[in-house]
């Protein structure tokens, strides 16, 4: 009798072995390991949380195919800010989304002396509580996928069975004979599937715990953590009353090419502002007085939020200007295509009969990210502007239509010119850039304007002009008086009723 009883139990790690080398099972480890894993990782959502005062969400980056890498920041704007000191071998690589901003007591106490270690010792804690709470849930999501994958395995291998019970010469089993002769291998296939992808899951925890306390420990300031960030512009010259608007930017919004402003300042001429800009025509629609601080040439970095040289002069940061601006309701923001240095692009689009190729989608998505980051900085900066102006963000313009076929599209003699490829291809990089836009303003809870001028190459009619100018005009693809207003009507149209006169 007792050996009756034990042989089973002999058997079993035998035959758990057995199973465990079968083709079925490994197959569904694989799957389990290297689709299961990342997929909960994927699908579960990050856990929300508020620490000294700031919205918080804490879960895991999506993997990639390496080895090790490192943990994540998300800022608004920031959606590649990495955290170098902390790389954590294996898929599970924390991730934590801050923003935007909140100013408000608990915020305050983070940074006071004499209450900030307590306010830090908190923080720690609920982050690492926010993160188990997360690794529960993904953990349960897990399971979930591994008992899934395992039924389905399971029903695959007994329509196996009866498949080839159906070309047997001899007695064929019943469908409760194959499930009572598969039952042990079924339940042992489902005991594996869990026990490794949970072993496998457990291990992944511990490496990211461990690469986290590790990282951690060489930590000694947030730059030694995140990297050192360029110091925000400081205010800039004298007290500025009068304006109830301003516009900063680009030479898309100082309109490059226009009639010059009368009585204008140096400032003015180097930076081609014109007698129509949008800041102009904005405060011609509204009856307003509206600043104009956009600049040619100007981008985030090199004329928002630090100075610019243009025209042979050194010009303080738009943002800067801005800060010294008293009673100001609204500023428009039109930035973007000198980020990207938008002209590579367009130019090798003319050069080439097809420019869709995957040096230049690289180079385009490099240089998206690193306008995402700066992008970030300045809706913070605008976010913390005297008397909190509503902020417009203007969407950037497409210059043609895929049917496009004029001079301007086919370009200078010598050029392949823009086919309809071509065009897409520049139509959905423009979407990309406004995508990002879009995205920041929302976040930040700004107004978003949408201008819709007329692209080039298209029957003017009895209309009153071109929008855009041509490859013929002093300065080819900004806007003109007409498409000024255009922009200015678009701005408009969003202002708050407390930005009125």
């Amino acid at each position: 009798m007792t050996s009756e009883v034990r042989s089973p139990r002999r058997r079993g790690p035998r035959a758990l072995l057995r199973e465990a080398r079968s083709l079925p099972t490994v197959l569904l480890l694989a799957f389990c390991l290297f689709a299961g894993v990342p997929a909960a990782i994927g699908l579960t959502p990050p856990q929300d949380l508020t620490v000294a005062g700031q919205n918080l969400s804490v879960g895991a980056r999506v993997p990639s195919l390496t080895v090790s890498g490192p943990a994540r920041l998300v800022q608004i704007g920031n959606t590649r800010l990495d955290i170098a000191p902390l790389q954590v071998y294996g898929p599970l690589r924390p991730q934590v989304t801050l923003g935007p901003i909140q100013r408000n007591e608990a915020a305050a106490a983070a940074v006071n002396p004499r209450s900030a270690s307590r306010t830090r010792g908190t923080a720690v804690s609920a982050l690492g509580a926010g993160f188990l709470r997360w690794y529960a849930w993904a953990t349960l999501g897990l399971l979930a996928i591994t008992l899934a994958a395992t039924a389905v395995a399971a029903y695959i291998r007994i329509l196996a069975v009866l498949r080839r019970q159906s070309r047997a010469v001899h007695r064929q089993l019943t469908v409760a004979e194959v499930w009572q002769n598969g039952a042990g291998q079924i339940r042992r296939m489902a005991f594996l599937a869990v026990a490794v992808t949970l072993l496998g899951w457990a291990g992944a925890g511990t490496l990211a715990y461990a690469g986290t306390v590790q990282g951690l420990r060489g930590v000694r300031s947030l730059s030694d953590l995140v990297g050192a960030d360029r110091l925000p512009p400081l205010a800039v010259g004298p007290k500025v009353t009068g304006y109830t608007g301003a516009v900063i930017g680009d030479s898309r919004a100082a309109r490059l090419g226009g009639a010059p402003v009368p009585g204008a300042t140096e400032d003015d001429t180097a930076c081609g502002r014109s007698a129509d800009s949008l800041a102009a025509e904005i405060g011609n629609l509204r009856g307003q007085r509206v600043l104009n601080l956009a600049c040619s040439g100007a981008s985030i970095p090199r004329g928002l939020l630090g100075p610019q040289v243009q025209g042979g002069r050194v010009l303080p940061a738009q943002v800067g200007v801005l800060q010294q601006v008293e009673g100001l309701k609204y500023v428009a923001v039109v930035i973007g295509p000198n980020d990207l240095y938008w002209g590579d692009f367009l130019q090798y689009c003319y050069a080439v009969s097809d420019c869709q190729d995957k040096f230049t989608q690289g180079e385009y998505d490099y240089r998206l990210a690193d306008f995402d980051r700066d992008y970030g900085d300045l809706l913070h900066r605008l976010n913390d502007l005297p008397g909190r102006p509503q902020v417009i963000v203007v969407n950037s313009y497409d210059v043609f239509s895929p049917d496009a076929d004029c001079a301007d599209a086919r370009g200078p003699a010598g050029v392949a010119g823009l086919n309809p490829n071509n065009i897409t291809l520049l139509a959905s990089r423009n979407k990309g850039l406004n995508d990002v836009l879009a995205a920041g303003a929302r976040k930040y809870g700004f107004s978003l304007a949408t201008p819709r001028l007329t692209p080039l190459c298209t029957d003017g009619g009895d209309r009153l002009g071109a929008d855009l100018q041509g490859l013929q005009d002093s300065d080819p693809f900004h806007p003109t008086g007409i498409g000024s207003i255009r922009m200015a009507a678009a701005v408009a149209q969003v202002i708050r009723a407390d930005g009125r006169a």
